[in-house]
C-alpha cells in the first residue's frame, strides 16, 4: 500500500518539474545532508505510522447529517452522523502564536490537490477549507502536538477518507475541550413545516409545462413573423411587376398615338391590348398579395405578445419551483447575544436578519450548536454541542498535549443544562418564526459572540470564541497573504450583511 508520504512525493513531482532552479537547490541540499534527511524521513514515517494506528472507524456506514468536532485539548478529530461517531483520528493544530481558532465553521471549499502559496509550496492534500483567510483541514505530518500554522493536519489516509465522505457545507466545530453531540428537546427548537416534497414536485411539473408552452409560443411568434416577411416580400415583387406593366401600357398608348400608317396603327393597337391585359392581371395579383399580407401582419403582434406572456409565466413558474426545491436545503440560524440579532442563511446565502430579545442580556449564554438530525413524528430530532457553557474563564493558551490513541478517546458528554438555559432566554418574533422552515440538517447556533468577519460571501455562519487564542487568524490578517488567498477574501472584510435587510424566501 502506498504511504501518504510517498503519495505526496509523487503528486508533487509535476510541480517541481517546472521549477528547475528550486529542484537543483533541493537536490544539492539532499546530497549535502543525506544522512540527517534519511533519519528525519524515518522518524516522519514512524510518526505517521503511529498516527495511522490510532485511527478508528465505526463498524457501520456513515449517515447524515455529518459533523466533525476537532478537540484542541486532546488533538483529535471525531466525525459524527445522526447516530453517533463514525471516524476518529489524531490531528495537529496550530502551534503557539498561530493557534487554530476555536469556534463554529463549515467546509466552504474542497480541493484534492492543493499546495500552499505562502509556506514554500507545502503540499496540503485533500484540503477542506473552512475560512477564506486560509484555515483548513488537510493531510499532513503529525508530530504529536500542535505544530501547524493554524490549519488542522490529519493523517494522510484519514484526510482522503474524510474528503470522500464530506460535502461543502459540512459543519466543523473546533472546541477547546472534547464535546460530543447530545440529543435535546426544547420548545424553542424550531418545528418543521409540513413536508414540501409533493408541493415542490407539483411546482416542478408546472414549470416544465410552462417551459413547453413558452417554447411553443416563441416558435409560433417566429413563424408568424417569418410568414409576414414572406408575404411582404411577395407584395413588393408584385408591386414591381405591376409598375413595369403599367409603364409598358403607357408606352403602347404613346406608340399608338404616334403611328401614321394603318399597319403601324394595327401593331400599336395589338401591343396596347396585350399591355392592358398584362397590367390588369398584375393588378389583380397585387390586390391578392396585399389582401394576403394584412392578416399575416395582424397576426405578428398577438403572437409576440403571447410569447412574451408565456415567457413571463415560464420565469414565474421556474422561480416558484426553484424556491420550493430550495426549501429542501438546510437552513442555518445564528443568534448573537452580543448584537441581539438573529440571522438566517440558506445555501451560504443570507436571507433574513431580525432583532431578537434575550432576557438578562448582560449574563453570558455560552456557545451552543443545535442540529436537526432527522424527522421524528411531526417534529425534528435535535442534538446539541456546547463549546462554551457561558461560565467565566480566562484566555487559554495552546499547550502541547501528550499523544493519546484515538480509539481510547471518548468525547465528553455535553451537559445540556447550559444549552437549555440559553434557549429559555431567547424570544424570537412570531413573524420571524413563521418564515423559518427547518428540515433535517438545519442548525441553530446561539452564542455570546458576534458573527466573525470570516462570515461573508460563500460561507456558512462563522463564530470564533473570543476567550480562546486566535493566532492562526491574526497572523493571516496581518500578513500580505494567507495559505489559500483568493479574490473572495475581499468580501469578508465587509460587514457580512451590510445594513439590516429582509427578503422573501
Amino acid at each position: 500500500m502506498t504511504s501518504g508520504f510517498a503519495k505526496a512525493q509523487s503528486r508533487d513531482a509535476p510541480r517541481q518539474s517546472v521549477r528547475p532552479a528550486r529542484v537543483a537547490t533541493i537536490a544539492l541540499a539532499a546530497l549535502i545532508a543525506a544522512p540527517p534527511l534519511a533519519g528525519a524521513a524515518s522518524r516522519h514515517s514512524a510518526s505517521r505510522h503511529a498516527a495511522g494506528a490510532s485511527e478508528a472507524v465505526a463498524p457501520r456506514a456513515a449517515g447524515a447529517p455529518m459533523m466533525a468536532i476537532v478537540s484542541l485539548g486532546s488533538q483529535h478529530v471525531t466525525v459524527f452522523d445522526g447516530d453517533g461517531w463514525i471516524l476518529r483520528a489524531p490531528v495537529s493544530t496550530g502551534q503557539k502564536g498561530r493557534e487554530t481558532p476555536a469556534g463554529v465553521f463549515s467546509v466552504i471549499q474542497k480541493e484534492a490537490e492543493h499546495y500552499s502559496n505562502l509556506y514554500d509550496d507545502a503540499y496540503m492534500p485533500h484540503m477542506q477549507r473552512i475560512t477564506w483567510s486560509g484555515i483548513a483541514l488537510h493531510g499532513g505530518p503529525l508530530p504529536g502536538h500542535p505544530a501547524s500554522h493554524g490549519c488542522i493536519r490529519m493523517p494522510y489516509g484519514f484526510a482522503e477518507r474524510l474528503f470522500d465522505l464530506t460535502q461543502v457545507g459540512v459543519r466543523i466545530i473546533i472546541a477547546p475541550g472534547d464535546p460530543a453531540p447530545v440529543e435535546i428537546a426544547h420548545p424553542a427548537l424550531f418545528a418543521p413545516k409540513p413536508d414540501t416534497g409533493p408541493n415542490a414536485a407539483a411546482l416542478a411539473a408546472v414549470a416544465a409545462e410552462a417551459a413547453r408552452k413558452a417554447d411553443e409560443a416563441r416558435i409560433a411568434a417566429v413563424a408568424a413573423t417569418r410568414e409576414a416577411a414572406r408575404a411582404s416580400a411577395k407584395l413588393r415583387t408584385q408591386e414591381n411587376l405591376k409598375t413595369r406593366a403599367e409603364a409598358q401600357f403607357a408606352a403602347a398608348e404613346a406608340a399608338l398615338g404616334a403611328a401614321v400608317s394603318d399597319e403601324a396603327k394595327a401593331r400599336a393597337e395589338d401591343a396596347k391590348t396585350k399591355a392592358a391585359a398584362r397590367a390588369a392581371e398584375l393588378q389583380a395579383q397585387w390586390d391578392a398579395a396585399k389582401a394576403e399580407l394584412q392578416p399575416k401582419i395582424d397576426a405578428v403582434a398577438p403572437a409576440r405578445d403571447a410569447a412574451v406572456a408565456a415567457d413571463a409565466a415560464r420565469a414565474a413558474a421556474t422561480k416558484a419551483a426553484r424556491e420550493a426545491a430550495h426549501e429542501a436545503d438546510p437552513v442555518s440560524v445564528f443568534i448573537s447575544r452580543k448584537t441581539q440579532r438573529l440571522y438566517v442563511r440558506r445555501g451560504f446565502e443570507p436571507v433574513l436578519e431580525s432583532p431578537v430579545t434575550i432576557t438578562d442580556p448582560d449574563r453570558p449564554i455560552g456557545t451552543h450548536v443545535f442540529t436537526a438530525m432527522a424527522r421524528a413524528g411531526s417534529g425534528l430530532r435535535w442534538s446539541v454541542v456546547t463549546l462554551d457553557d457561558g461560565q467565566p474563564r480566562v484566555l487559554a493558551e495552546a499547550q502541547p498535549r501528550p499523544h493519546r490513541d484515538s480509539r481510547d478517546v471518548e468525547p465528553a458528554t455535553s451537559n445540556t443544562d447550559a444549552a437549555r438555559s440559553g434557549l429559555d432566554r431567547i424570544v424570537i418574533p412570531q413573524d420571524v418564526l413563521d418564515r423559518i422552515a427547518p428540515a433535517p440538517r438545519a442548525s441553530l447556533i446561539i452564542s455570546d459572540e458576534a458573527l466573525s468577519r470570516e462570515t461573508g460571501k460563500g460561507t456558512e455562519f462563522v463564530a470564533v470564541l473570543s476567550n480562546e487564542p486566535q493566532g492562526g487568524l491574526v497572523m493571516r490578517r496581518r500578513g500580505s497573504g494567507g495559505e489559500f488567498r483568493s479574490w473572495r477574501q475581499r468580501d469578508y472584510w465587509r460587514s457580512p450583511f451590510g445594513s439590516p435587510f429582509f427578503s422573501r424566501w
